[in-house]
């Protein structure tokens, strides 16, 4: 079954196939808690991602400049689907992330009332 060589050279063997999550809990519980995503063979992919062959695992934290990508891109969609709660109507169109911010245009339909 697979084995996952870490970025220090460490290679782990498990008897079956795992997630990236199980593999950074199987390095220690707070780096666990702390995981959001991966690189697997230099594929960044999400925490559930299923390793089932023998491969290079990296973790990604808030802490890597990928995992900031990854909680600006997910804060995204987290607006996007709270506005369309709110606002069914919504158009929602995600921008792409830049530098240090992520962008998002939304278009509703809401009439001006007049106050005095």
């Amino acid at each position: 079954m697979p084995i996952i060589t870490l970025p220090d050279g460490t290679e782990k063997s498990f008897d079956q196939p795992l997630n990236v999550f199980e593999v950074a809990k199987s390095i220690g519980s707070g780096l666990a808690k702390a995981t959001l995503a991966g690189k697997v063979n230099g594929e960044l992919v999400d925490a559930a991602y299923v390793i089932d062959t023998d491969s290079s695992v990296s973790i990604i934290t808030a802490k890597d400049e990928e995992g900031l990508e990854v909680i600006r891109h997910s804060t995204a969609h987290l607006l996007a689907q709270a506005t369309q709660m709110l606002y069914p109507e919504a158009q929602v169109t995600i921008g792409p992330v830049i530098d240090n911010v992520f962008s998002m245009i939304l278009l509703i339909k809401m009439a001006f009332q007049k106050v005095i």
